[in-house]
């Protein structure tokens, strides 16, 4: 069975807005909703929470992108996409036993479509495979993670945030700033060095890019916050940033590959348009401007998986891990790894079969 995105951009769009705006009123007139976010958990002597590498070897980062867990649950037919989810998660990590950490890039349940309020039961399926090896996680909220229309009456995103930050030790996810609200997790993770934690060797960003019932952008709020807290940790740009976000922005758009993937490009499938963020509003400006930032990690489109060359950064595409949601491509998982000495900063997809393609150094 095929799963289609139910609703055309423009409605998507006027749903979203109309949404929105009702529910800022809403908070406005009531502060409790904001006490479910957990206070923060700092480590890092910059008050970033942080991994470390092991010594002598590289940091490698699998990504889980559109595993919409939860899908039709009621069928036959979707619960048993949930258990093909697991397998490929299982699979990639079995491939890539050297896995440090995971991001889950959004889309990690479909809330909207479970007919129960607890998607929490849902969430920890899809974390089983990266928890049961005792690796730690990140997640990006994005889009489906929550409710999709006014009327949702399910488990909400913010829930499904605070549920992964109390109840696993292993999830460095983090609420981030309330004052971005509705946008609910935007923070920042350092990966140290292997003989300091203090001495940062890659930033990791998290970015919110809203969808469901909330305007698909990072907003000009989101932007400043960027600038604010990459400015405060990272003064001098001497640190390298990988960025993750769940929904493209519009300039992945003009790089986008025109009948099939050519280098500067590399990917294995290039099947769909790129359904990219309603408006760009000023993160896009700030990132191209520091030399520090080496790449930009999406999902959303399920039938594309290519990275290509943007101005002095790379935008990258992960790979449909999750057998929920549209599409029939294979399934699989991006990698990234970081090496240290000397620094370099490699990705490829590996395959639900085991196959890896698409290799490709994003910092040399």
């Amino acid at each position: 069975m095929e799963l289609k995105r139910p609703k055309t951009q423009t409605q998507i769009t006027i749903l979203s807005f109309t949404c929105f705006s009702l529910f800022i009123l809403t908070v406005g007139l009531d502060d409790q909703v904001l006490a479910l976010l957990p206070p923060q958990t700092t480590k890092a002597s910059g008050g970033e929470r942080y991994v470390q590498m092991r010594a002598g070897a590289a940091f490698k980062i699998a990504v889980f992108a559109d595993l919409h867990f939860g899908e039709n649950a009621w069928t036959d037919w979707g619960p048993v996409q949930d258990v093909n989810s697991v397998k490929v998660m299982n699979t990639v990590l079995d491939n890539e036993t050297t896995t440090d950490f995971v991001v889950y890039l959004g889309d990690v349940i479909t809330a909207n479509n479970i007919p129960i309020a607890n998607a929490s039961l849902y969430w920890d399926q899809a974390i089983s495979p990266t928890k049961s090896r005792n690796i730690p996680w990140a997640t990006a909220n994005s889009t489906y993670s929550g409710e999709e229309a006014c009327s949702f009456r399910g488990t909400q995103r913010i829930e499904l945030m605070k549920h992964d930050i109390e109840h696993d030790v292993l999830s460095y996810s983090s609420n981030g700033p309330k004052d971005l609200w509705p946008s609910i997790s935007n923070y920042v993770l350092q990966v140290s060095s292997s003989d300091d934690p203090k001495s940062p060797v890659v930033y990791l960003y998290f970015l919110d890019s809203g969808g469901g019932s909330y305007p698909e952008v990072i907003s000009n709020a989101q932007a400043e916050w960027f600038q604010k807290k990459s400015e405060e940790i990272n003064p001098n740009a001497s640190v390298p940033e990988l960025i993750f976000w769940h929904i493209p922005s519009q300039a992945y758009r003009n790089v986008a590959p025109r009948f099939g993937i050519h280098q500067p490009c590399v990917g294995l499938i290039n099947k769909e348009s790129v359904a990219s963020q309603e408006a760009e509003l000023g993160i896009m400006n700030l990132l191209v401007k520091r030399p520090s930032v080496k790449a930009v990690f999406v999902g959303h489109n399920h039938g594309l998986d290519w990275c290509c060359p943007y101005k002095k950064l790379w935008l990258c595409y992960a790979r449909h891990t999750g057998y929920g949601g549209y599409g029939s491509w294979p399934r699989g998982a991006r990698i990234i790894e970081i090496t240290q000495q000397p620094f370099s900063i490699k990705s490829w997809i590996r395959m639900e079969d085991g196959v890896v393609h698409s290799r490709v150094t994003l910092s040399p």
